[in-house]
C-alpha cells in the first residue's frame, strides 16, 4: 500500500524490451536507504517489485497487462519518474490509500497557472470518471491529489508549488498521458451495494443497504 506522497524523482537507466513485457532499470537515491529485493515501489503510480538491486538502481519486471493499462510502455532511457516505497507500518498517512494498481490512463487537456498554484485539467474515460467526485481523492502518476472540479468527461486538480517541484507533474503538458488510480473506497462501496441489490432485488441506494454494508 502507498500514500501518494512522492519520495523522489528517479530516472529510467535502461529498458530491456521483450515481445510483450519489459524490464525497467530505475535509478534513484532516497528510496535505497532500506530497499530490499522483493520490496514494492510505485513508479509513476504503478506498483512494481524490485527484482534486482545494484547500488542505486533496481530492476523491475513489467507484465503485458501493466503495459497495456498504464503509460509505462511509453517510457524511454532518461525518462524521469515518480518513486514511492510501500508505506511502513509506523509511517504517517499523508495522502490517501493508493494500491498502485492503475485503473487506466487520462490525457492532460490544459495546464494553467493561477497565482502560486497550477491547475491541471484531465480527460478520462467514463469507467474512471464515475468514481471521481469533487473534493475526493485521485492518484495521478502516483501523486495523491484532491479533485477540485469534476465534470462528465474531465476533472481538474489544483497543485501547490511543492508538489509540482518534487514530482514529474511539472513536466506534463496538454496532450501528456498520465496514469490514474481511483480512490479504492468508492469501488468497494459500489461492489457491496451492488451485491446487496442482487440479493434483495431492490433498486437504488437505501438507508438499509448502507447500514448492512457497514456505512
Amino acid at each position: 500500500m502507498f500514500t501518494g506522497i512522492i519520495e523522489e524523482i528517479g530516472v529510467i537507466a535502461g529498458i530491456t524490451r521483450g515481445e510483450k513485457s519489459s524490464v525497467l532499470q530505475i535509478k534513484g537515491e532516497k528510496i535505497f536507504g532500506d530497499l530490499r529485493k522483493g520490496d514494492s515501489v510505485a513508479v509513476n503510480g504503478v506498483c512494481l517489485t524490485a527484482a534486482k538491486i545494484q547500488g542505486n538502481t533496481f530492476d523491475a519486471d513489467v507484465m503485458c497487462e501493466t503495459l497495456n493499462r498504464s503509460s509505462l510502455g511509453s517510457l524511454h532511457t532518461g525518462s524521469r519518474v515518480n518513486l514511492e516505497r510501500a508505506m511502513a507500518a509506523d509511517g504517517r498517512f499523508g495522502g490517501h490509500i493508493v494500491s498502485g494498481h492503475i485503473d487506466g490512463t487520462g490525457r492532460i487537456l490544459e495546464v494553467k497557472r493561477e497565482d502560486n498554484a497550477v491547475w491541471y485539467r484531465v480527460e478520462a474515460p467514463e469507467r474512471i470518471m464515475k468514481y471521481i467526485v469533487e473534493k475526493g481523492s485521485v492518484a495521478i502518476d502516483g501523486i495523491s491529489l484532491t479533485v477540485a472540479r469534476a465534470g462528465k468527461q474531465e476533472f481538474s486538480v489544483s497543485v501547490i508549488p511543492h508538489t509540482a517541484s518534487h514530482t514529474v507533474l511539472s513536466e506534463r503538458f496538454p496532450g501528456s498521458i498520465v496514469n490514474l488510480e481511483n480512490d479504492v473506497i468508492g469501488k468497494y462501496v459500489e461492489k457491496l451495494l451492488g451485491t446487496e441489490r442482487e440479493k434483495k432485488d431492490t433498486p437504488g441506494v437505501t438507508m438499509e443497504l448502507l447500514w448492512k454494508a457497514g456505512y
